[in-house]
């Protein structure tokens, strides 16, 4: 075969050919061939694929580093975000992945590096070093997903991809309270009434969050057609001063859309509610200007069971019973699942049902008809 150029020679078809560097591995040099008619035309192509090579290469070169893509992409999806969202990914970035990889050019993170960041967080990660939840470490795998898409669409090469690792959850162990548990933690509440045991027996009777009830005001409940309303939230979130990083208590929209919703009272507390109805007032306080946080809430919980003989819970444990009970009264999910604000009926039966034991052992009986002897 006559070579009459670097890398091209005419071939005994009469074809010509060129040759170049795909790529290198290990320091040997993989080659790409080029076919055409005419010297000219693989002389052309070969300039065309060298020109791509080396605006890949220089791509590749000025990326730029996790730091900057990170905080550009932040500012571009806090926009269509709730703030809670924004401060939680802008704290994964600040905690997480810019002590790692902020300096350094995104396109030179590879897949091994990527793979052993994500098992240092699961194993060693968080402030105390026993390792961050599953949870967690999914939402920065999230982020770095994220950033990595917002770069390539700038034309930035990676060199790894967020799908190389998988992050197993452990599923978490729902508290629900017993029905024994239920009866005399709203024994306690009645016999020591005050808007805080009201707003807990509230909470239990309803399904709603302890956000949504720390933001509850008085005006949001409807005496005369027995309905509350439920369009704001209440969280504790970070936020950035001169003085450095502080906190600050925040009402807003609920989660979603779904969580926006008009809930039907139960008879049962409407005479309390008279009883206690404050026009323009926080629920919790019966005060226009003060409010109670949903950590307070949290606390007066913990209290309260502590005081009633009553195993350790979370305030969501309210919202894990109504939803467990409505199911063992019979309520239909659709109902059960607009009442708790869920986006589909999955959401109310993977996550908040959880029938008891008595109501299992209730429906596996229900097949002891088909020994009865006729």
């Amino acid at each position: 075969m006559p070579r009459t150029g670097k890398n091209i020679y005419k071939r005994k078809d009469g074809r010509w050919e060129g040759r170049y560097i795909k790529e290198r591995v290990n320091g040997k040099a993989r080659y790409g061939t080029i076919y055409a008619r005419n010297y000219q035309e693989v002389k052309k192509k070969l300039e065309e694929v060298k020109s791509q090579r080396e605006k890949r290469e220089l791509f590749s070169a000025r990326a730029g580093t996790v730091d900057d893509f990170g905080k550009q992409w932040l500012l571009e999806v806090a926009e269509s975000l709730k703030e809670s969202s924004a401060i939680k990914y802008e704290n994964l970035l600040r905690c997480y992945i810019l002590p790692e990889f902020g300096e350094d050019d995104l396109s030179r993170i590879t897949n091994e590096r990527f793979i052993g960041f994500v098992g240092r967080l699961l194993k060693s990660g968080g402030t105390n070093g026993q390792g961050l939840a599953p949870s967690t470490v999914s939402e920065v795998v999230s982020v770095m997903k994220g950033i990595r898409i917002y770069a390539m669409k700038r034309g930035c090469l990676t060199a790894f991809s967020p799908e190389c690792v998988t992050v197993r959850q452990n599923p978490k162990k729902i508290r629900v309270f017993s029905l024994e548990e239920e009866k005399r933690l709203i024994d306690y509440l009645r016999n020591h009434m005050d808007l805080t045991c009201l707003g807990i027996l509230l909470c239990l009777f309803t399904g709603i969050r302890v956000g949504e009830i720390c933001a509850l005001k008085w005006d949001d409940i409807s005496l005369s057609e027995q309905t509350m309303q439920i369009g704001k939230t209440m969280q504790r979130l970070r936020v950035e001063e001169e003085v450095g990083a502080r906190t600050k208590v925040k009402i807003s929209a609920p989660k979603s859309v779904c969580s926006a919703r008009i809930i039907p009272l139960p008879d049962a507390l409407m005479e309390l509610l008279s009883e206690y109805y404050v026009a323009g007032a926080f629920f919790l306080t019966g005060d226009r200007d003060r409010y109670i946080e949903p950590r307070t809430m949290q606390n007066r919980l913990r209290r309260i069971l502590e005081a009633s003989g009553i195993q350790k819970a979370n305030f969501h444990t309210t919202r894990h019973t109504f939803a467990t009970r409505c199911i063992e009264m019979g309520f239909d999910v659709k109902t059960l699942s607009e009442i708790l604000g869920h986006a589909s009926v999955s959401i109310t039966m993977n996550r908040y049902v959880h029938p008891s034991m008595a109501l299992k052992a209730e429906h596996m009986n229900r097949l002891s008809e088909l020994f009865v002897v006729k």
